[in-house]
């Protein structure tokens, strides 16, 4: 969804002249028309090479370690000719599949099982992991690292499209907040996807009103008790922070259409 706000310009600093492979994973969920627009951004500010990846079907993930090897080898740095094996790590914003694209490359090149957890929410690697193998040949080791977000973001903008895609907890923005600028970025993209999924009758800039519609469609409602001069009466209403948090959940599922938010 972020391709260009979902990148800590800090760990780019810290990339230097290290070789290095830019992965954009998670492309089962992106807008495919703005795949070109994003790769020449991306050449501007001198990424070279970059690799879309999607780890629920594994098939795209298999550029990367041949990829990976043929830049080491060429880095006349990092080639040591007396130690064969690779040491490779894994760096990004949270929540953006760096364990999941471990476990693809394991099952990919090892046909082995899970090695790292992996979770739909930000903060389930903890800390620096061990070298896990990912391939024999050539003999690649990679290092699944917790995801860092930079210091200060630059805008609010940004920080609104990380947290709809779940780099940065949805408590600390508020999922209120989040579903108002989510219906405005899919209104601006022209993505209407959520009309037909809500039964709206058209497409509208009001969240109220679509929450409205998310209660009703997905069947989030409460219990509240009403105190009335005759006694108690329990209502049954409609929950619109449960309504809320369906729109996003359907958003990160690619239930609403595939969006690239930048």
């Amino acid at each position: 969804h972020i391709p260009l706000s979902g990148r800590n310009p800090m760990l780019q600093e810290a990339l230097g002249i290290r070789p290095h492979v830019l992965v954009l994973n998670k492309m089962d969920l992106a807008d495919p028309r703005r795949q070109s627009a994003v790769l020449e951004h991306l050449k501007q500010q001198g990424c070279l090479h970059v690799v879309f990846t999607d780890c629920q079907r594994d098939s795209s993930v298999k550029k990367i370690i041949p990829l990976v090897a043929e830049l080491v080898d060429k880095s006349p740095r990092y080639h040591r000719a007396e130690n064969a094996a690779y040491s490779i790590m894994v760096i990004g914003v949270p929540n953006v599949g760096k364990s999941s694209l471990i476990n693809s490359l394991r099952r990919l090149h090892l046909k082995k099982g899970k090695a790292t957890a992996v979770g739909g929410e930000p903060g389930i690697t903890k800390a620096v992991l061990t070298r896990i193998q990912v391939c024999e040949k050539p003999l690649m080791y990679l290092v699944d690292t917790p995801g860092v977000l930079p210091p200060r973001l630059g805008d609010v903008e940004t920080g609104m499209k990380l947290a709809l895609c779940g780099a940065i907890r949805d408590h600390l923005v508020g999922e209120d907040i989040m579903a108002d600028y989510l219906l405005y970025a899919l209104n601006k993209r022209q993505q209407f996807g959520y009309v037909q999924r809500y039964g709206l009758a058209e497409a509208c800039d009001d969240i109220k009103v679509l929450l409205r519609h998310v209660a009703l469609a997905q069947g989030r409602t409460q219990k509240v008790k009403v105190l009335t001069g005759t006694g108690n009466v329990n209502v049954t209403m409609l929950s619109y922070p449960a309504a809320a948090y369906e729109f996003l959940r359907d958003f990160r599922a690619g239930r609403l259409g595939r969006v690239t938010l930048d």
